[in-house]
């Protein structure tokens, strides 16, 4: 659209921006330059760095040599790298799989039912609490916890001798055993406050008039939460599972503050071992390696993820219209 004036004699034009799509364009992308200059710097690089360093044979000193593809032939062989692999199926389990489901339950509880009988105060409330670990740092939740689950003194063992259940006290971090298990345990409790404040979210854009006729029309509590809740907040499903996975995988700090990968690897995960083979065994190569291969799990996941939750919107919206 072309406004014109006249002043002066001295007919003068402008031109609107919409009609140069081009232009618009090209100031967008300043805005996002600094972002992709900062992605290509911090992620980019060291990750293409990083897989430079998998295809030699180095430890951390000297001159690499290369070794071509050796080091992920040597993974395919490695039972200890497989082992860490199953372990983070465990962590899938214990900080998505569980959060997710009990993080749905726990919102449709405080959303439907706590706020109405109780106000949203309460709700507010207890939501904070559930949120709690997640603003703790990792390593002062891992020292705490590992103060409760000490073998001799521990809080948790000092509790079932008072009740009467002394049988039942446990290394819990020092037994192959139930070292995962218990770091799972952990895990739980640090990562359930994320998936119910996005769920509490996500509820709030559900038409309450849904869960008001279902109520006239008798349906109970679970009911409401299986045909209205799930089907209307899948998009923050898909996008908890995503996110929570990925954590899961790349999870560190709490198996290095609680058990440092033991005892025996039992509580080894890729993340840690490629550490421990960095700076460990100083194998800087194979260690580059495991990171690699991590990272691309990752990315494959991410991209899954998206594609879900891409599908999921594009079927809501065709649903509303």
């Amino acid at each position: 659209m072309t406004v014109t004036a006249e002043r002066g004699g001295r007919v003068t034009g402008k031109q609107d921006r919409s009609s140069h799509p081009r232009l618009a364009r090209d100031s967008y992308a300043l805005f996002l330059l600094p972002g992709a200059l900062a992605f290509l710097a911090v992620v980019i690089v060291p990750f293409l760095m990083n897989t430079g360093v998998s295809l030699t044979d180095w430890q951390g000193v000297g001159s690499p040599e290369w070794a071509g593809l050796a080091n992920y032939r040597e993974l395919l062989d490695d039972a200890e790298f497989w082992e860490s692999f199953r372990h983070s199926l465990f962590m899938v389990v214990a900080m998505a799989a569980l959060p997710t489901a009990v993080g749905l339950v726990l919102a449709a509880a405080l959303f439907d039912y706590v706020g109405k009988h109780f106000g949203s105060r309460t709700a507010a409330v207890l939501r904070a609490c559930f949120y709690l670990p997640q603003v703790l740092p990792i390593a002062v939740a891992g020292i705490v916890w590992s103060w409760i689950l000490a073998p001799d003194d521990g809080s948790l063992n000092e509790l079932l001798r008072a009740v009467g259940l002394g049988s039942w006290r446990q290394d819990w971090l020092g037994d192959p055993d139930l070292a995962l298990y218990s770091v799972m345990g952990v895990m739980v409790w640090v990562q359930l406050g994320f998936p119910l404040v996005v769920f509490m979210a996500g509820l709030q854009r559900v038409d309450p008039q849904l869960y008001e006729a279902a109520e006239l029309d008798g349906a109970g509590w679970w009911r409401r939460f299986a045909h209205i809740t799930l089907p209307q907040i899948r998009p923050e499903i898909y996008v908890v599972l995503t996110w929570c996975t990925i954590a899961a995988l790349k999870v560190f700090g709490a198996v290095y503050v609680l058990t440092k990968g033991g005892p025996g690897g039992a509580t080894n995960v890729p993340s840690y071992f490629s550490f421990a083979t960095f700076f460990e065994k100083t194998q800087v190569g194979y260690g580059a390696a495991i990171s690699t291969v991590l990272t691309v799990i990752i990315l494959a996941l991410s991209l899954v993820g998206l594609r879900l939750q891409t599908r999921a919107q594009d079927a809501e919206e065709g649903l509303r219209t």
